[in-house]
């Protein structure tokens, strides 16, 4: 018999039944986020006191972060555009969006966002 190494050579009939299984998904991709569920439930986990923790929970957190993320995102380009002179979103740019919109001004009431000073508000 030939020497294949490290190979592992498989007869012709179980490579067919292996190339038709599926292959396994991320949760992240089967929920269609960007944010990693994995790493979300890993912060989680070492944060949480909770001795349990749903399966939905990590899938559900990592949602509404990449949701919140992409709203500030999308309000301060906005206002970047709007301005007209800023080509980039910077920290004071996060900080005007946050503040004066209501909602969020009220989700991130003890949120400091690094590099603003916060005597302005």
């Amino acid at each position: 018999m030939a020497d294949t190494g490290s190979l592992l050579v498989y007869p012709k009939e179980h490579r067919e039944q292996s190339s038709g299984r599926r292959h396994r998904r991320s949760r992240t991709s089967r929920a269609e986020l960007i944010f990693a569920v994995s790493l979300v439930e890993q912060r989680l986990r070492e944060v949480s006191r909770a001795q349990r923790l749903s399966d939905t929970v990590p899938i559900f957190l990592a949602a509404i972060l990449e949701f919140l993320t992409r709203r500030l995102l999308e309000l301060a380009g906005n206002e970047a555009q709007h301005r007209g002179t800023q080509r980039r979103i910077t920290p004071e740019l996060l900080d005007l969006v946050v503040y004066s919109n209501m909602e969020l001004s009220d989700v991130f009431q003890f949120i400091t966002i690094s590099q603003v000073d916060p005597a302005h508000r």
